[in-house]
């Protein structure tokens, strides 16, 4: 049966895969079918509607408020217009508060604040700040320990359906693993240093490596082979990722510059440069900015992909930058750095909060839709956060390996799978760990040991 197979050169079948994709998509782009503005209305009014229900009728409501008592006040003398509510209001709060002098008006004492009321000037107790209470989630615990690498494991990273995952080591190999039973599958060679980097495609078979070596490979996942190389890097390359929609991959590096390559014809389309020291991490998203870098000169840089500069420099970090992580869901990243977590927003990089407590070097972030944060640190230490309030719900310390010395307990990689529900670690050890939800946990069996942090005045 082999022998039947008629084989063709690349060119024809590009050629005829080209021919395949015009055919499909001319009833669409050469033909397009009219539009009927009745459907347009229909769309655009349940838009609105589902978007901007509540704040549109608020508005209305305000409009046609400032309409009656313009025209009330145009048409009335003023002894007309109705004081009622100002005077109840101004009645009440008189009720609650002891009447203060002149001097407390204009300098309010601590506790109490300074508020207007039919144009008089009232002195009102404050209100507490009120901390929002943290979600609960299900502890974490470790199922399975992974082993096949000789070398530190460096990376990880996931398959779009799930069924398996590749990790990169110091061992120059790149190792393809079942995720369901763990069962090593396949071992990749070709890197002469270590593999530092990894990213699999979602929209084609290809899955993307970087390593010390300077080297940023292509690998086809349907012949288990190297099909192209991306030169430019004048050190280690040291992290990558793809763009979700476009043909483009990033990678960055010890040369502090990241590196926009287009996937197909292996060009540089920008050269990024602006980092001061080595850029540990990269991240790329559809919407703009397209492209998120973190570097051991303590910045963030969110990039203009369309202009190749620096569109906004974050310089709130003190220390190094080792890791960056995008939300699912939200428009928002965290990022790591000995000092703190810092969570930020799209697409101004706006600081959100701080989120405290893992005192080491963090080289790993990992985020789930269920908002948990997972940091990993230097000496070994798991971190379990909940997004929202920054509440650290659970601590690990990873257990290393017989024949492993303690300073190598060190977690220098972490991805949580497609479904958010299983967490791989790669860690100094050789191994790779596999942690998992307790199905078993309640919020009755586990409860949230949680207090409202006491907010501390300032003292002048």
């Amino acid at each position: 049966m082999a022998s039947d197979v008629q084989k063709h050169s690349v060119h024809t079948l590009v050629f005829r895969s080209l021919k395949r994709t015009h055919e499909m998509f001319l009833s669409e782009e050469g033909n397009p079918v009219p539009r009927e503005p009745k459907s347009d209305e229909l769309r655009l009014a349940c838009k609105v509607h589902d978007e901007y229900g509540s704040v549109k009728e608020t508005v209305e409501q305000k409009q046609k408020r400032n309409l009656q008592k313009k025209g009330t006040l145009a048409i009335e003398a003023p002894e007309m217009v109705d004081s009622t509510p100002v005077e109840e209001a101004k009645e009440e709060v008189l009720k609650e508060i002891p009447t203060s002098s002149a001097t407390e008006k204009t300098n309010p004492p601590p506790g109490k604040q300074l508020i207007t009321i039919g144009g008089e000037k009232m002195l009102v107790p404050k209100r507490a700040p009120t901390m929002p209470k943290p979600s609960w989630h299900s502890p974490w615990k470790l199922c399975r320990v992974l082993s096949g690498h000789v070398g530190w494991v460096r990376c990880v990273a996931f398959e779009p359906g799930n069924e398996w995952f590749a990790t990169g080591s110091a061992d120059r190999v790149i190792k393809i693993w079942d995720l369901a039973s763990g069962q090593l599958k396949l071992s990749l060679t070709g890197h002469i240093s270590a593999v530092r980097g990894l990213a699999v495609s979602s929209r084609h078979p290809y899955m993307f490596s970087c390593g010390e070596d300077k080297q940023v490979k292509c690998w086809d996942l349907e012949h288990n082979k190297v099909i192209r190389h991306y030169h430019g890097h004048l050190s280690a390359v040291y992290a990558l990722d793809v763009h979700p929609t476009l043909d483009i991959l990033v990678s960055s590096g010890r040369d502090s510059t990241v590196r926009v390559w287009d996937m197909r014809t292996k060009a540089q389309i920008h050269g990024l440069a602006g980092h001061t020291n080595t850029v540990a991490d990269v991240k790329c998203q559809a919407p703009d900015p397209q492209i998120i870098s973190g570097s051991h000169d303590s910045t963030i840089r969110l990039w203009d992909i369309v202009a190749g500069k620096t569109r906004v420099t974050l310089t709130n970090h003190k220390k190094s930058v080792r890791s960056l992580v995008l939300h699912p869901r939200q428009f928002a990243f965290a990022s790591a750095s000995p000092d703190n977590i810092k969570l930020w927003k799209f697409p101004d990089g706006n600081f959100l909060q701080n989120i405290s407590g893992h005192n080491s070097i963090v080289n790993t972030l990992a985020l789930n839709e269920e908002n948990v944060l997972v940091s990993g640190g230097d000496n070994g230490s798991l971190f379990f956060f909940d997004w929202k309030t920054g509440y650290n719900f659970q601590r690990l310390q990873t257990q290393i390996q017989p024949g492993s010395i303690d300073s190598e307990a060190g977690i220098y990689g972490s991805s949580f799978d497609k479904s958010g529900s299983r967490l791989v670690t790669c860690e100094a050890d050789k191994t790779i760990k596999i942690y998992k939800e307790d199905d078993e946990a309640t919020e009755e069996t586990h409860p949230i040991n949680w207090r409202p942090d006491i907010i501390k005045k300032r003292k002048f």
